[in-house]
């Protein structure tokens, strides 16, 4: 494939290469404060979790203090300068190498990934993997109170950890004129494009949606490390109640995130040389066989369309050229699933059926999302699912922004035959000249619904509607309205896509 291609280490006939990079080691915590346990705050949880992964590893806590790089995935309930030096003095640990990603639910593989790099370069030995979060605890007092909470303080003497990777503007100044930025708004969008393309009236696929839910919610039952495992219907799901109502219809709130959540997960990589010197047992071990990434626009303005993502396609077909493997050879997989489009535009770009099981731990909205740490989690379940079942192929995707960014990941008891291989797929999705779309930032006239969604607020009534509209010249244009029989009647059930309508100067939506 194009890009930039790490091609690996190759295994002997006596085993793997020393340097192959392995994980021996998960950890994951709850902290059930909304069943009475005490706050802790972020650094203290990722201490924990990495305990438990030292203890899962079988090592103990020798793993963790010859650890020569410790890095975090960016914790929003605690931004603290240099949150890696926290975590490496409670466990022990002096590290080289301390960084922080930036934000993104795609950064845990991403930084897998890199760590196997490092390792297999003989940059690392020993490298410490985690995040926590603890929003529940963070939210529950206002802002000028949260200093009570007595969470570490670092001097500004500290140095700051080292970036992983630099960050990006995910709002163009157009979207955000208009008042285009919540990920709830954004993804509901993307479903109804979904919808109209599918060819579903409104209510076969809210039905259609809350049953892909519903098998989500079966897999969180029976995941000890999910944070809400009550069974849910499809019914359920989909139905709006006091306790599942509409956010940015059609999603209820079971169909979004949950970042209520006070969680931390750790994964613990080495070389297979170091995991032998550790004494760790084989039985541990789950190899990452290979890992892509890819970004498509950055601005989701630009997209050609709304309901899907080419540069996930590229990277996935990347992914499985690198392991020398199908689609059909994957028995487990965990999407990204921060809201029902997510997942299915995923499934669609990588040729997974709905049909099939498309997560281990049950998804955001009921194992729990974590805001950037998600797929921490995601793999250290998939690392155990993969030790009871010896030799099968698992899939973790990570997504970042609206759809934007994408790092996908093959796992397996068994080592790569060619060694770990990773490629950036950015090339290869520029060079295939995919069109986009010009934004109109005041974009006013007529124009044609493309898509839409209604805002409710925490009474359940609607109270503004949003649209995505393509005016003649093929030039995108958001649009909205707060006028009550506007919202009505978008809110009504009846199909909008395609209907003309004109946008007022200021973006304001007349139907």
């Amino acid at each position: 494939m194009g890009g930039s291609v790490d091609r690996g280490l190759m295994a002997s006939d006596s085993g793997p290469d020393p340097r192959s990079p392995v994980i021996v080691g998960v950890g994951q915590w709850n902290n059930r404060v909304d069943q009475g346990e005490p706050p802790v705050e972020p650094a203290d949880m990722m201490a924990e979790a990495l305990r438990r992964a030292a203890d899962d590893s079988g090592g103990g806590a020798r793993v963790l203090t010859s650890a020569d790089a410790v890095r975090v995935s960016q914790s929003l309930s605690r931004r603290y300068p240099n949150p890696a030096r926290l975590v490496a003095e409670r466990v022990g640990a002096t590290p080289r190498d301390e960084a922080v990603t930036p934000i993104g639910g795609n950064e845990p593989q991403a930084l897998v990934a890199q760590s196997c790099r490092d390792i297999a370069a003989g940059d690392a030995e020993v490298v410490l993997i985690c995040g926590a979060e603890a929003w529940r605890t963070r939210t529950a007092l206002p802002r000028d109170q949260r200093a009570q909470l007595g969470w570490t303080t670092q001097a500004d003497s500290v140095p700051r950890a080292r970036p992983t990777a630099p960050g990006f503007e995910l709002n163009h100044p157009g979207e955000m004129a208009r008042h285009v930025y919540e990920p709830p708004q954004v993804y509901a969008l993307v479903e109804q494009a979904l919808r109209h393309a599918a060819g579903r009236s409104i209510d076969d696929h809210l039905v259609h949606v809350s049953e892909l839910w519903a098998r989500f919610n079966a897999v969180a039952v029976a995941n000890p490390h999910a944070w809400v495992r009550e069974p849910l219907t499809a019914e359920q799901i989909r139905t709006p109640s006091p306790d599942n109502r509409w956010i940015w219809w059609p999603y209820t709130k079971v169909m979004n995130a949950n970042n209520a959540v006070e969680q931390a997960a750790a994964l613990i990589l080495c070389s297979v040389e170091r995991a032998r010197a550790l004494g760790i047992p084989r039985d541990r071990w789950v190899f990452p066989r290979a890992a892509t990434q890819a970004h498509d626009t950055y601005v989701l303005s630009h997209r050609l369309d709304l309901c899907s993502a080419p540069a996930l396609g590229v990277a996935g077909r990347g992914l499985f050229s690198l392991a020398g493997a199908g689609v059909d050879d994957v028995a487990h997989v965990d999407l990204y699933s921060c809201f029902p489009s997510a997942v299915q535009v995923a499934a669609a770009e990588i040729g997974l059926s709905l049909e099939r099981p498309l997560t281990v731990t049950g998804g955001l909205s009921f194992a729990g999302g974590p805001w950037n740490n998600y797929v921490t989690h995601a793999i250290a379940t998939l690392t155990e699912v993969l030790r009871r079942d010896p030799g099968s192929l698992g899939l973790v995707t990570g997504l970042g922004g609206y759809l934007t960014k994408h790092a996908l990941g093959l796992y397996s008891t068994e080592p790569p035959v060619g060694g770990f291989r990773w490629a950036d797929a950015q090339d290869e999705v520029e060079a295939a000249g995919l069109p986009r779309r010009a934004l109109a930032e005041e974009g006013e006239g007529d124009a044609t619904i493309e898509s839409w969604v209604v805002e409710h607020g925490r009474d359940g009534e609607p109270r503004r509607a949003l649209a995505a509209c393509l005016l003649d010249d093929g030039r995108r244009a958001w649009a909205s309205s707060e006028d009550p029989d506007t919202v009505a009647e978008l809110r009504s059930g009846a199909e909008q896509i395609g209907r003309a309508v004109k946008i007022a100067p200021g973006g304001t939506l007349s139907l």
